[in-house]
């Protein structure tokens, strides 16, 4: 048991109210900063559970933990208790947190086609370990050696660097993205906001703006609407039942000195002039001591007949339920009943004979131009009855309708811009509401979501009284197309018939459906939900858990999914998405892999072209991570190639009677008797492999910095029509790959076989390429070879450590200088990537590293190429490397963008092979477009009477502050 007294409290754990009131400020769960108020649990006679008897609203009766209390409110007990339900991780707060330790797997082809990319690399890499076990066999080599030799291989063909290099590229875009105001907890989903194509959108604070301006009241009395009273107006409103709902209809408190609670709430009561007395204690007659809020006339107010109004009891607004209502009273009057919500919901509350027959058309008339409509009604109630004994049900119900309240509410400076910069994208745009259907509409096609050539079809479905089956209806819905707003039906029938049917069948069509019609298909119509949703453009008076559950029919018709919202009807739906975007900073945006600084919807496309852009990269540093180990691969292949021997010994006296010898005697004597000396103890055989610092080379100097630089390459800023591949397995990345490693593998294995038919080569003889050169041009002055300096200092070690080879230099230098080659053919630009010229830093680092590399093919120092396992060739030979190596660039380049970036040429060969897309939504499509039947039109069908039970499943993962799953409370 929890008593809670005057203060702020941190509440620790899950608790149900059992007397008294509490305003609770539960940003840290939902997002919104909106104060909340707890009611005690209502007293039931009869025995169901308490979560069963409160039913939707039991969330207005718990204190969630985490949550801080900063205001209670005693009854007539005089403290207030409350229960614990639940601790540590079963709480809400700790289903936050267990949602973000354990998030819900991502299916993302990217991530599973890189383990099959793996895989093959690890099988390409045990072809050439049993290559190398039987080449160093044959030819004698100790076990050990075969061994060592054999696992280096798979060293070498799988890249260790593969996964920091794609990490890299997530972590620069992510702070590119912190930039630009947009946060990420998640960064494996940055790839997935490259394949969006849905984007839901939450309206009121999203594509709207967060407040509301009060335009005007329709007052009704004797069940006919008055004349609308505008705000702002140059006369007060006057006293009466209409002016006494705005007082008192809210549930606003006085935190810290100023007014807080729902926008609307605060517009409405701020157009009273009225304020809100926060003392302590009231004594209300007949209520005892109670700590009922109290509102008086200000200083601006009109006068009225009463000093002020309590407000006894509030039945708190509830999403499911659409409405709030408060017990009132006159001090020194009667209790009073004040219901505010829908208007369609308030009316259904109503007794029929006070509310006006016009109603629903003039309903129509002002959410067709957009405004928010809220109805109002009220009732007396008896006297001598405590207003805690009352239930909800028992209050709402033989209502007085009182009018409507109409608010306006202004679209986003932004709003419009961005879905038309999606939209172009082909990227489908989708408002997911809980306001009304007509209104939503209006602010659909006043966005752009909904052309003005666009029809809109209305699906109604309903449950049949007295059955288990359904109906489901498909009306269009009539537009309003006098300036006025009154003319409702301007074109004769055949002509909108026509008009109408013109626009089906050229598929120029929105469905518009209620959160009860959604819930009514998804259980009795489960066949039509895909066919609904591949046009379903507005859904509106959505519960929390019906986005929830929207968005994952969504996926589950092969669409990525995106939601953006702000409130905290919105966290189940941001959760489950394929990227949320939260445009709220409180706490609650970590339930959202995304969250925005600038609360507008201009970080939508943002957030898409960065994750274009990373997905592209990822594809870029797959590609060259497979190319360069795989170029390392084929040269160290192709150096096992060579049959390991004896160095032929040399004769001394022969190479001593040359006459050139007399004339270099001091040059070359050191040389030769060290060379005697050698071949006299007995000489290893060759390695004929990448010396150490071949490999460091490769690996640190050229690899590492470029998978570090390559991914600094930021965004195109335009959005084009189409996405990036989301697999690596597709024919264009395959065909790539594989042509640039028959370029590399040619080039390789020529350079391999041509070196060896030089006139200068000898396999025996590392040498023999500069004393050739220095035999027969005597005015050359690059005459010592790379062993001679060390020679001359007694470094023995250096002068041929097992790995100098010509083979070993020619095919080293080309395969270093081909991996630049390939890191700058792969480095994409446009569409998705700006220009490679625009990574200042990835090309000064491509200009270095390949200066330092024809430094080391055009160099004669001796140290230098000691150190590096090189030998001396002639110019001539260094010359035709370069050639080619500009062949292979040339070759390259030529087949990445007149065949791998072709997109006209790859549409062709589809078109050729009449090859589809295997997307579910795709398929679907092709099939409604051949069904001339849909969509049926002022059409009703009925469904058989068994149903689909999907109360348990509507919602995904949800925040349980707003719909628990938890069945055993």
């Amino acid at each position: 048991m929890l008593v809670l007294k005057e203060g702020k409290t941190l509440l620790p754990c899950d608790a149900i109210l059992i007397s008294g009131q509490c305003i609770v400020n539960e940003s840290m769960l939902t997002g919104e900063s909106i104060p909340v108020t707890k009611t005690h649990l209502p007293q039931a006679d009869n025995f169901k559970p308490w979560r069963m008897h409160c039913a939707e609203d039991y969330k207005k009766h718990v204190l969630f933990c985490g949550t801080e209390v900063i205001q209670t409110k005693a009854d007539d007990t005089g403290v207030v208790k409350a229960v614990v339900l639940r601790t540590g991780f079963n709480t809400a707060k700790g289903d936050l947190v267990r949602s973000i330790l354990y998030p819900k797997p991502m299916n993302f082809k990217l991530y599973r086609d890189a383990l099959r990319f793996l895989m093959c690399l690890i099988a390409f890499a045990a072809i050439g370990m049993i290559y190398t076990v039987c080449v160093f066999a044959l030819n004698g080599e100790e076990a050990g050696e075969v061994v060592k030799k054999s696992l280096d291989v798979i060293t070498i063909a799988v890249p260790p660097a593969l996964p920091a290099a794609l990490t890299t590229g997530i972590i620069y875009t992510q702070r590119r993205l912190k930039k630009k105001g947009i946060f990420c907890i998640s960064p494996q989903r940055i790839n997935m906001c490259g394949q969006l194509n849905l984007i839901c959108f939450d309206k009121t604070g999203t594509l709207t703006e967060d407040g509301l301006d009060l335009w005007g009241l329709l007052p009704c009395e004797r069940n006919c609407f008055q004349d609308i009273h505008s705000f702002p107006a140059d006369h007060s409103l006057p006293w009466g039942p209409v002016f006494r709902a705005m007082v008192v209809c809210h549930s606003l408190i006085v935190w810290e000195g100023k007014i807080q609670g729902d926008p609307l709430d605060v517009k409405m009561f701020e157009a009273t002039n009225w304020v809100i007395d926060d003392s302590s204690g009231h004594q209300i007659e007949g209520q005892g001591s109670t700590h009922a809020t109290v509102v008086r006339p200000g200083p601006k107010a009109s006068s009225a007949p009463v000093e002020g109004v309590a407000i006894l009891h509030q039945f708190p607004f509830s999403s499911a339920l659409q409405r709030m209502s408060v017990i009132a009273q006159e001090i020194g009057g009667e209790q009073q009943v004040f219901t505010k919500g829908a208007p369609e919901m308030v009316a259904m509350l109503c007794r029929a004979e006070t509310v006006p027959l016009n109603f629903e058309s003039k309903l129509l008339l002002y959410t067709a131009q957009g405004f928010r409509v809220i109805g109002l009604a009220c009732k007396s109630l008896q006297a001598g009855k405590q207003s805690t004994d009352l239930t909800r049900e028992e209050v709402e119900s033989d209502l007085t309708f009182l009018g409507l309240l109409i608010m306006e509410n202004r679209l986003k400076r932004e709003t419009k811009p961005v879905l038309e910069e999606l939209s172009a994208a082909r990227i489908r745009s989708v408002m997911v509401t809980g306001d009304n259907i007509q209104t939503a509409v209006t602010v659909a096609k006043n966005a752009g979501m909904i052309s003005a050539t666009n029809r809109v079809i209305l699906v109604e479905a309903n449950k049949i009284p007295g059955s288990f089956s359904a109906s489901i209806t498909w009306k269009p819905l009539e537009e309003n197309k006098t300036e006025d707003y009154r003319g409702l039906q301007d074109d004769s029938p055949p002509t909108t018939e026509r008009r109408i049917r013109l626009a089906l069948a050229s598929g120029q069509y929105h469905f518009a459906m209620s959160g009860k019609s959604y819930q009514i298909v998804a259980q009795h119509f489960r066949h039509l939900l895909p066919k609904l949703l591949l046009n379903g453009t507005v859904f509106a008076r959505m519960s929390p858990g019906q986005k929830s559950s929207l968005v994952e029919e969504f996926q589950k018709l092969d669409y990525f999914v995106g939601m953006c919202g702000d409130g905290a009807n919105d966290c189940g739906a941001l959760k489950v998405a394929h990227a949320g975007i939260s445009l709220s900073e409180q706490e609650a945006s970590v339930a959202s892999p995304f969250t925005s600084r600038t609360p507008s919807i201009a970080c939508v496309p943002e957030l898409i072209r960065e994750g274009r852009a990373a997905l592209v990269t990822s594809f870029c540093m797959f590609k060259y991570m497979a190319l360069y180990s795989t170029i390392q691969y084929l040269g160290v292949l192709l150096l096992y190639w060579l049959k390991t021997g004896k160095i032929l010994p040399i004769n001394f006296s022969q190479w001593a009677q040359d006459p050139s010898w007399t004339k270099r005697r001091w040059r070359y004597w050191t040389v030769f008797w060290m060379r005697a000396y050698v071949c006299e103890k007995g000489e290893s055989s060759q390695l004929n492999a990448f010396g150490n610092y071949q490999f460091l080379f490769q690996d640190l100097a050229i690899t590492t910095v470029i998978g570090v630089t390559m991914s600094f390459t930021g965004a195109y800023p335009k959005l084009v029509p189409y996405r990036p591949p989301s697999q690596l397995i597709s024919p264009p990345l395959l065909l790539s790959v594989v042509l640039n490693i028959l370029f590399s593998l040619s080039m390789q294995v020529f350079g391999f076989v041509v070196v060896q038919e030089q006139p200068w080569y000898s396999k025996t003889n590392i040498y023999s390429a500069c004393l050739s050169v220095n035999n027969h041009m005597e005015n050359s002055s690059s005459v010592s070879s790379l062993g001679l300096h060390g020679m001359r200092d007694g470094a023995h070690g250096q002068t041929d450590n097992g790995y100098k080879s010509y083979e070993n230099t020619t095919v080293w230098l080309l395969s270093t200088i081909n991996c630049l080659i390939v890191a700058l053919v792969f480095s994409k630009g446009r569409p998705f990537r700006q220009p490679i010229y625009t990574n200042y830093v990835f090309i000064l680092v491509l200009i270095g590293q390949l200066g330092i590399c024809l430094f080391l093919v055009f160099a004669d120092i001796d140290d230098l190429y000691s150190k590096m396992d090189l030998v001396c060739t002639p110019t001539t030979w260094r010359i035709s490397m370069v050639i080619m190596l500009a062949v292979t660039l040339a070759a390259s380049f030529l087949v990445e963008e007149a065949v791998i970036e072709n997109r006209s040429l790859w549409l062709l060969l589809k078109k050729t092979f009449r090859y589809h897309s295997k997307s579910h939504y795709k398929r679907l499509q092709r099939v409604l477009e051949q069904d001339s039947a849909w969509p049926p039109l002022n059409e009703t069908f009925f469904s058989d009477s068994v149903a689909i039970s999907v109360e348990g499943s509507m919602g995904g993962h949800s925040n349980p502050t707003f719909d628990s799953n938890e069945d055993a409370l």
